[in-house]
């Protein structure tokens, strides 16, 4: 009965070929957070694989200031590829909002060896509380670009200033990545 053996290996290679995920539209579509292979730009970087450090911030104290808030990512896995823009979402309890790159910032490609870092900055115009044009963010939502998933944390620096009188434009944008250390 040798073909039990045959059928088991077969069925154990198609599983393993199923549990692959190559996604890296960006398009939200899910995917595993582990550093997957994309076609034409090697591995990209997943933010599951990364170690996150969200601040220490220099916080916008009053209304009007504005603030930094420093994002450090270390690689945990495999060699990774960041190409572009991290996304950035700032969520309030019944809205959400995307932020841009800074004005004239060009993107910047790095490669992440397992234990190296890079950082980014969102900088922010502190907003008035309970103000039509100030979002009252709750969360961030951080995604790495060409990769399909997003983390949450915990946002604490205060409401953030629309541009005019829309909270749904923030006063907000997201910097290039760079290296960290030599």
């Amino acid at each position: 009965m040798r073909a039990a053996p045959l059928a088991v290996t077969a069925l154990a290679a198609a599983l393993l070929l199923t549990g692959c995920s190559s996604d890296s539209s960006g398009s939200g579509s899910g995917g595993d957070d582990s550093a997957a292979a994309s076609p034409g730009n090697g591995t990209t970087c997943r933010i599951g694989a990364m170690d996150v450090e969200v601040g220490p911030a220099n916080v916008a104290p009053a209304a009007g200031d504005t603030g930094n808030i420093p994002v450090t990512l270390t690689n945990q896995s495999a060699e990774c590829t960041l190409d572009g823009f991290a996304g950035i979402d700032l969520n309030a309890t019944d809205s959400s909002a995307s932020l841009s790159p800074a004005e004239g910032t060009k993107s910047t490609k790095l490669t992440l060896a397992k234990g190296t870092a890079a950082t980014f900055t969102l900088t922010y115009t502190r907003g008035e509380a309970g103000a039509k044009a100030s979002l009252d963010v709750k969360t961030l939502n951080i995604a790495l670009p060409g990769a399909g998933t997003a983390k949450s944390y915990k946002w604490s620096y205060g409401p953030v200033q629309g541009r005019s009188d829309n909270a749904g434009d923030p006063n907000a944008s997201v910097s290039a990545f760079s290296p960290v250390g030599d």
